[in-house]
């Protein structure tokens, strides 16, 4: 502890001063630490509110977290840039797309070529496209003139030894006519003659798919199929009416869809119904159709 060949006082000099510089330090420094935190004193209740209102800051904070990362997805699915990039290293699994720049090695030499005999061979047209069997078709023939059809070497007659078929798809859209349906009515004239009662017999009508409209069964159809298969909202068949010059509302519309639903439509689903409940086993499958209400059908197989 003591140095060696000094004198005793002087050491001792220097440990006191050392205790002395230790001891002012350590005051100060308590002094700052007083003078830098403030103590407050509250009450029980006081302090329990404060750590219940500790725990709701830090539950709200972490809402708030939650809500700002469900807003950044939506901004970052409806706004930003979709990829086909893999997660994962290109180099643990490739992305298909990048597979050639991958793989690709330029220090890799070319394989050598074999002269094969070279032929020619017709390319084959692939297509998907082909036209039903089942359509009817209307056979157009098409002549030479009769002053052309002599021999430009001979001037004798030409004679057919061939034919060309061309096949083409003709579309006819859909259009309109009047139904029109006159009922006659009969009298028996002898009995007019005599003067005895004469019976008059009129022409039963049939009745219409809706009653007190003038909507034909056709009509009818092409509406519904068009709004539930075809996926055309009613207002556009009013357009598409209009243009026709056919005035018929979206309210008029939809009174012959939801008439005839109920009057023809309706009895078939009880029946199907009745002959669903009637069997002990049912089996059904659940498909959901890709649509804006994601709507869902469950056939059922008896």
């Amino acid at each position: 502890m003591f140095s060696a060949g000094k004198p005793l006082k002087y050491d001792f000099f220097i440990v006191f001063r050392g205790k002395i510089w230790y001891n002012s330090s350590m005051k100060n420094a308590n002094e700052t630490v007083k003078d830098s935190v403030e103590i407050v004193t509250i009450s029980r209740t006081e302090y329990n509110e404060y750590l219940s209102l500790k725990t709701q800051n830090a539950e709200l904070s972490r809402q708030v977290e939650w809500f700002l990362e469900q807003l950044r997805l939506t901004r970052q699915k409806r706004f930003g840039s979709s990829s086909e990039q893999s997660k994962y290293d290109e180099w643990e699994q490739p992305n298909l797309f990048n597979e050639a720049e991958v793989f690709a090695d330029e220090a890799m030499p070319e394989p050598e070529l074999t002269d094969v005999k070279k032929h020619v061979r017709k390319k084959r047209r692939e297509t998907k496209e082909k036209l039903p069997e089942d359509l009817p078709v209307e056979t157009t023939e098409h002549f030479l003139p009769k002053e052309e059809r002599n021999c430009p070497v001979c001037s004798d007659e030409l004679q057919i030894i061939g034919k060309t078929v061309q096949r083409r798809l003709k579309i006819i859209p859909a259009s309109a006519v009047i139904l029109e349906d006159i009922y006659y009515t009969y009298a028996c004239r002898t009995c007019e003659k005599t003067g005895t009662n004469v019976p008059v017999i009129r022409t039963p009508q049939r009745n219409n798919v809706i009653k007190g409209s003038f909507a034909s069964p056709e009509a009818v159809a092409h509406i519904i199929t068009q709004k539930f298969v075809m996926g055309a909202p009613l207002y556009r068949q009013e357009q598409a009416f209009l243009r026709q010059g056919i005035t018929l509302s979206r309210q008029t519309l939809s009174n012959w869809v939801l008439k005839s639903t109920e009057d023809w439509l309706e009895p078939i689903y009880r029946e199907l119904h009745r002959r669903l409940c009637a069997r002990q086993v049912l089996h059904g499958d659940e498909l959901c159709k890709a649509s804006h209400n994601s709507s869902y059908v469950e056939p059922y197989i008896m």
